[in-house]
C-alpha cells in the first residue's frame, strides 16, 4: 500500500502527528518497533507534568497552552481519563531570575496562576519543609498526564479514524532526493508520500552521521515512595505536582496519583544511555539522593518505603529546543525529537505544527531548525 505519511515512532511525538494528519485526509501509516508508549521509550513513563511555566521562553509557554487545550479536547471526546488537575507548584529562593521571568510570561500570556509568599507556602503545604525565604508560582490549571495510557489512547483513536499502525523496525534512509520507500526489519517496504522520523532516543542511532552529536539520549531515574497509611497529605487536592528551583539538583514531583506512590526526580541530565540495550536498573547513588531529599522536603516520609522505580531516558539537544525541520539531503524527510526532558506535555501542539509545515507550507519555527542544533551543551529550556 502506498500511504501519503509514514511517521516512524508512536510515543508522544509521533502519535499526535499521526494523529492530526489523519484529520486532515492523509493516509497514514504508524510504525514503532517496540509498540506505542512501550518501556524503552522516553513517552512509557507512569506520569509527566504538563504547565504552562517555562521562564522567558514564551514559545513554550503558549505551546504548552495549546497543547493543554487538545488535550482536554482529546479526553473529553474520548471519555478517557488521562489529566490530574493537581496544580503545579513552583517554588524558588528570593531573586532567583528564571522563577521571576516564568511570573512575567505566564502574566503576558494570560497563564492562570498564584503568586505565593513564604507564609502562604507554609500554610496551604505545611507537609512541606521550603528553604528559607522561598517563595512560590502556583498554576491551578495545570497537573499530570498518564504518560503511557495517553500515548496509547492518541494511537488507539488515531486506529479507529484510519491510521494503520504496525510493529515495524526501520533502517535509516540511504542517498539523499526524493526517498521512496523504507525497508522494514520484516522484509517488507514502506511506501510513503513522506517520511516522519519521530523516534527520539533513537534518531541518533538511526542518523548517527547527522544527529550522533546534536542529540544525546541519558538516562534518567524516577523513584516512587509509600505515603503513611490513610494519610491524606501526600495526596490530591492536598498535594500537587512541584517543581523546586531553590535546590541546584532540580528537584521536582509528584502526590500518590492512583495510589501508585508519590513520585520523586532530579531533573540533571544522566549518563549517555542506548535506549535498545541498555539495563533499567536504578543506581544506589540515585536512590539515595532522592531518599535524601524526601526526607529534607517531607519530613512525615523520611524513611518511607521505595515502592517502584523507573529508569528512562531524555534525548537533549544541545539547549533543549525541539529538533522539527526537513532532514537536508531529502526531500520528503522530517525529523522531530529533540524533547529534552521536558516534551511530553507538548505532544498536541507539536503534530499540529508538523501538520502544519508539512500541509500547508507553514513558516519555520527558527527555534526548532536543524541549524540551530549545536555539539556543545548548554541547556537553557527546562
Amino acid at each position: 500500500m502506498l500511504y501519503d505519511v509514514a511517521v516512524i515512532g508512536a510515543g508522544v511525538f509521533g502519535a499526535w502527528t499521526a494523529h492530526h494528519l489523519r484529520r486532515s485526509g492523509q493516509r497514514v501509516a504508524l510504525l514503532d518497533a517496540y509498540g506505542a508508549a512501550n518501556s524503552r521509550s522516553s513517552s512509557g513513563g507512569e506520569s509527566r507534568i504538563i504547565r504552562m511555566g517555562y521562564g522567558a521562553d514564551e514559545i513554550y509557554t503558549r505551546s504548552a497552552m495549546r497543547s493543554m487545550t487538545l488535550w482536554r479536547e482529546f479526553i473529553g471526546r474520548t471519555s478517557t481519563p488521562l489529566f490530574h488537575q493537581t496544580g503545579v507548584l513552583w517554588t524558588a529562593i528570593a531573586g532567583d531570575a528564571y522563577t521571576e521571568a516564568t511570573r512575567q510570561t505566564l502574566e503576558r500570556c494570560g497563564a492562570h496562576f498564584e503568586m505565593l509568599a513564604p507564609a502562604d507556602l507554609q500554610s496551604r503545604y505545611p507537609q512541606m519543609e521550603f528553604a528559607p525565604g522561598a517563595w512560590g508560582i502556583f498554576e491551578p490549571e495545570s497537573g499530570a498526564l498518564m504518560a503511557r495510557r495517553a500515548v496509547e489512547a492518541v494511537v488507539a483513536d488515531a486506529v479507529r479514524n484510519g491510521v494503520e499502525c504496525l510493529r515495524e523496525s526501520v533502517a535509516a534512509p540511504d542517498g539523499h532526493g526524493t526517498l521512496a520507500a523504507l525497508p522494514t526489519s520484516g522484509g517488507a517496504a514502506i511506501r510513503a508520500g513522506s517520511f516522519v522520523f519521530a523516534c527520539g532516543s533513537w534518531l541518533p542511532k538511526l542518523f548517527p552521521d547527522l544527529l550522533g552529536k546534536c542529540i544525546e539520549p541519558t538516562r534518567q531515574e524516577v523513584f516512587f515512595f509509600g505515603a503513611p497509611p490513610g494519610d491524606p497529605r501526600f495526596s490530591p487536592p492536598a498535594m500537587p505536582v512541584w517543581i523546586d528551583f531553590s535546590d541546584p539538583r532540580g528537584p521536582y514531583g509528584f502526590p500518590n496519583l492512583e495510589s501508585r506512590g508519590v513520585k520523586i526526580a532530579l531533573d540533571r541530565h544522566g549518563p549517555r544511555m542506548d535506549p535498545d540495550n541498555d539495563d533499567r536498573l536504578p543506581s544506589a547513588d540515585g536512590l539515595a539522593a532522592a531518599r535524601e531529599f524526601l526526607g529534607k522536603r517531607f519530613p512525615a516520609l523520611r524513611g518511607a518505603p521505595l515502592l517502584e522505580a523507573r529508569v528512562c531516558q531524555y534525548e537533549n539537544t544541545s539547549n533543549g529546543d525541539f529538533l522539527i525541520d526537513h532532514h537536508p539531503d531529502f526531500t520528503n524527510v522530517w525529523l522531530v525529537g529533540g524533547g529534552s526532558g521536558h516534551g511530553f506535555k507538548h505532544g498536541p501542539a507539536v503534530g499540529e505544527y508538523v501538520t502544519a509545515r508539512m500541509l500547508d507550507g507553514a513558516p519555520l519555527e527558527p527555534r526548532y531548525s536543524m541549524a540551530t542544533k549545536a555539539e556543545s551543551r548548554n541547556r537553557t529550556v527546562f
